[in-house]
């Protein structure tokens, strides 16, 4: 969306009602044939408007697409989201992100994708990612932290998608080990970071995230290997994608400053807080090892998985499928 043509959107949400063409000329520095050249831009990209004379132009409707200025207010002054990057659609945001960041692009970039053709989970699964229903986006930090830290922000991520949920909607979600966000048990979000570091310190990290918002259940893969849902099947009403993109960057931006001035410590606490396994005993499985049963003790300081099997001892795991007993 042309800029002008955004803010002229941005005017019709905080009036919402009739606007003058002189108006909006005053106010976007152009004449009164750019307004009608941007409102004409505006219809073909889905947008109703109406048009009355003497009273101006109203917005009546909307597309459903990801709008720039929505999710630019709300991240405002922030680190996080202060380039953003929406494409309609792409092969992965996480790809498109690693590119950019090499290209040195600043901290705080934000790759969003209306669909991916090859978007991916963790262990190379695949994430299903239709356009004009879900959100797609990666960020690029640098925190000035060891490589072995990098896996930390895998959890922060959790709580900014936590949160965001609990912001935009009255659903009450849970964040299972590692990086997966379920609402009554099914799969909502999932996470997926990549790194390039050195052997001392961290070049980049890449936080690719995807929310299942809008997705209907004719969208979901039949062969899926574990129950998924979507915000708006859970809650049946349809998610303001720009909304939640911006709520929930505004959400990242403030646990990565504390986490940025306090460490792993406060972001550990809430994310323990909202796991899925309090209380409960698991059993992890692994491909090349033994599958290990335990209660759950909570996770260490670099993320891994802590499982009381008895005796006051304590089995800690890095990597593994996990399943409430």
């Amino acid at each position: 969306m042309h800029q002008k043509a955004g803010k002229i959107v941005q005017l019709f949400r905080q009036e919402n009602g009739f606007i003058s063409g002189e108006h909006l000329s005053r106010e976007l520095g152009v004449s009164r044939t750019a307004i009608w050249k941007h409102i004409s831009a505006l219809r073909k990209g889905g947008y109703t408007i109406e048009a009355v004379p003497s009273r101006g132009y109203r917005l009546v409707g909307t597309p459903d697409v990801l709008e720039r200025h929505g999710i630019a207010a709300a991240v405002a002054g922030c680190v996080v989201g202060r380039r953003l990057e929406l494409r309609e659609q792409t092969t992965s945001t996480n790809a498109d992100a690693f590119r950019l960041a090499e290209e040195g692009a600043v901290e705080g970039t934000v790759v969003i994708a209306e669909s991916q053709s090859g978007g991916k989970g963790r262990r190379g699964r695949i994430w299903a990612s239709p356009p004009l229903a879900n959100l797609y986006c990666s960020i690029i930090l640098k925190p000035d932290i060891m490589p072995q830290g990098a896996p930390q922000l895998t959890f922060l991520s959790a709580v900014a998608v936590a949160r965001a949920i609990e912001l935009t909607t009255p659903l009450l979600p849970e964040i299972k080990w590692p990086n997966d966000l379920l609402i009554s048990g099914k799969k909502v979000a999932g996470l997926l970071n990549e790194m390039s570091a050195e052997t001392d310190a961290v070049n980049f990290v890449i936080l690719g995230i995807g929310v299942n918002l809008n997705m209907t259940g004719e969208q979901f893969p039949a062969d899926l290997p574990y129950p998924a849902t979507s915000l708006k099947l859970e809650s049946g009403v349809a998610v303001d994608r720009s909304r939640f993109a911006g709520v929930m960057l505004h959400e990242l931006d403030r646990l990565y400053d504390e986490f940025c001035r306090r460490g792993f410590g406060p972001i550990r606490e809430e994310w323990q807080r909202r796991c899925n396994a309090n209380g409960r005993q698991l059993l992890v499985t692994d491909s090349g090892a033994e599958p290990v049963r335990g209660d759950f003790a909570g996770i260490d300081g670099d993320g891994a998985l802590l499982l009381d099997t008895g005796h006051n001892k304590l089995h800690r795991i890095t990597c593994g499928d996990v399943r409430i007993l």
